[in-house]
């Protein structure tokens, strides 16, 4: 697996070491990998649209200027 180095800030880091020591990750390797994994995931499912696509966004769900329709 590749490795990298990332600087985060300190209170990044801290909530990572409680997570860790209260048992939600084996280690901070662990921890790191899969809130980046995580996060990575969540970029692709509601991340930056094309501006040449049209989104919902721009005028409602359905198309409605006025209301979202579910």
């Amino acid at each position: 697996m590749p490795k990298m180095e990332i600087t985060i800030p300190e209170h990044l880091e801290m909530q990572i070491t409680q997570m860790v020591d209260s048992g939600e990750f084996i280690n901070r390797e662990e921890a790191v990998e899969d809130l980046l994994a995580a996060g990575v995931r969540a970029y692709k499912t509601s991340g930056p649209m094309d501006d040449d696509e049209p989104g919902f966004e721009d005028d409602g769900m359905m198309g409605h200027d006025d209301e979202y329709v579910f």
